[in-house]
């Protein structure tokens, strides 16, 4: 480990020119959204009245909005929920653990019934179109088991409900009854009024993609059952809790944890069915088998965490418009420089907005005493590695792809194949588009390089030579400016408004000029994220 380099000349230059530049970045996005700019008639229709200083405020991201226009219901629901939780848990579930196949978990009865009221609510009659689903889904393992066609009939289904919920969207139970169902579900269709109560959520297929990734977790989870080997924590010794979360998601449940309850509480679990993070079915067991005690100090230090990163979004909704001036292409006139600062600007605000929404529901879970991952372990601007964002970002998301697809195609004996395969999948699972689509290629594209250039510059060989350190910032740089790319492709700009950046960026010279000093911020900015890394290192992190 190398000796600490944050009191050096070097590193004052590096923090000389980052901090400007955050400074001028956020400048450059509040003088955008003054209204004395020539474009901001152009958006301005987008703003509603804010609650800062009489500011207006840019609630025009429609996925960020649908959370914030209810955080009022969405505290109530968590609120209720935990009392009733810890209610139940005080005087019906046994404190000891449930060591043996013979123990219900009476959990799991609460979860089901709190979830179902729950979701009657977010989504009304359309719960019916989810329960059938995931009954479907159900019988696929209990009939095939062990079977290799449990597998194989499980993605084929799940991902068949994808592309149906794509193209017939919100589809009706008067379409199923008429082409698919019409006499299986003809007392459902009577009985519950069909589409007349939609509830809060119109759209129950725009969630569903997080089940279904539950889904294929159940499903696999118990095919690996039948598989699993003598040696796991689970098989050695019932009587002790897995002790780590790699040993509660490798060992296998008992066979009777297998069933219809336990699959209904795991995939409608309230705090995690809208928005994960992801768990899977194994790891969500054991931790009702062996319950841990929470943590009241860590679970309030992270609830003051997602509040002030909340207090953090409000405050750049109200300063920066620049989500309302993507949506309206209100970008004419403007310069390279701040036309980059607007898509630098939205790159934070989905990060920021990502963060609040996994954070929320993950502290609902760590309050019920479910633990599950951080999805977001790093700031969007504290990556400088394309290997390392992908495992950083959605970490749930990504782990689940090592288990459930990276690893059974053959993992890094086919990683670059495998590789593509994976962000194919991660691009449709999204939203089956030609931008997601772009952007999942441009991502295994840039991957590439980072791969190549590990093997031909390995720290093992060339660590000693004094100017390694500025020679993978050179790369840094790089992939930094790559990952932006692809990520304003695919969640922010498009195709189209992407290359009206590309053009202002590279076809002037103001933006090549600019682009340059951009790149020496980014040098000095990669060299500090280095040494974060360093000192991660010497603190055991």
């Amino acid at each position: 480990i190398s000796p600490p380099l944050w009191n050096t000349w070097e590193f004052g230059f590096y923090y000389f020119i980052v901090t400007a530049s955050i400074f001028l970045m956020f400048k450059v996005g509040y003088d955008l959204s003054k209204e004395t700019h020539p474009n901001y008639e152009k958006y301005s229709w987008r703003l509603q009245d804010g609650w800062i200083f009489g500011r207006k405020v840019d609630n025009s991201d429609i996925q960020f909005a649908s959370f914030r226009n209810h955080y009022g219901a969405l505290i109530f629901a968590l609120a209720v929920y935990l009392v009733l939780s810890h209610l139940y848990r005080f005087f019906l579930v046994p404190k000891s653990p449930a060591k043996f196949q013979s123990q219900l978990l009476i959990r799991t009865y609460f979860f089901l019934g709190f979830s179902i009221i729950f979701l009657y609510v977010m989504f009304g009659n359309n719960i019916i179109k989810i329960l059938m689903i995931l009954s479907t889904n159900y019988l696929i393992p209990k009939v095939f088991e062990g079977s290799i066609a449990n597998p194989i009939i499980t993605w084929i289904f799940n991902l068949g409900i994808l592309f149906l919920n794509e193209t017939y969207g919100n589809y009706k139970f008067g379409d199923l009854n008429e082409k698919l169902f019409i006499y299986l579900f003809l007392f459902i269709y009577f009985a519950y009024g069909k589409d007349n109560n939609r509830g809060l959520v119109a759209r129950w297929d725009v969630t569903f993609n997080i089940c279904m990734l539950r889904l294929v977790s159940f499903n696999m989870d118990y095919y690996w059952s039948f598989h699993s080997s003598n040696n796991t924590p689970e098989k050695n010794d019932r009587d002790l809790a897995p002790l780590t979360e790699k040993d509660r998601i490798i060992g296998p449940c008992f066979r009777e944890d297998y069933n219809f309850i336990y699959y209904l509480s795991y995939i409608l679990y309230a705090p995690l069915y809208l928005a994960g993070p992801i768990i899977t079915y194994n790891n969500f067991i054991a931790q009702l088998r062996y319950p841990r005690e929470i943590d009241l100090k860590t679970t309030l230090i992270y609830g003051l965490r997602l509040f002030i990163a909340i207090m953090i979004m409000e405050f750049m909704l109200h300063y920066t418009y620049v989500v309302a001036i993507v949506k309206s292409k209100a970008w004419d006139g403007d310069s390279p420089l701040e036309l980059a600062m607007i898509g630098v600007l939205n790159l934070e605000l989905v990060w920021l907005k990502l963060l609040i929404i996994w954070r929320f529901f993950r502290f609902w879970a760590m309050s019920d005493g479910i633990d599950t991952q951080e999805n977001i372990l790093r700031c969007m601007l504290n990556n400088y590695s394309t290997s390392g964002f992908w495992r950083s970002w959605h970490r749930s998301y990504y782990r689940w792809i090592i288990r459930y697809i990276y690893v059974p195609l053959g993992g890094n004996k086919h990683s670059t194949l495998n590789m593509l395969i994976v962000f194919i999948f991660v691009a449709l699972w999204h939203d089956i588009s030609l931008k997601l689509l772009a952007w999942g290629w441009l991502i295994w594209l840039f991957i590439l390089p980072e791969t190549i250039s590990k093997k031909l510059f390995s720290s093992q060989e060339w660590a000693d030579w004094p100017h390694y350190r500025h020679l993978c910032a050179v790369g840094a740089i790089m992939n930094l400016l790559m990952m932006w790319a692809a990520n304003l492709v695919g969640f922010v700009v498009g195709l189209d408004g992407m290359k009206v950046l590309f053009t202002s960026i590279f076809m002037t010279p103001t933006g090549l000029m600019e682009l340059g000093i951009a790149c020496i911020v980014l040098f000095g900015g990669a060299q500090i994220l280095f040494e974060i890394r360093e000192e991660e290192k010497r603190k055991g992190i």
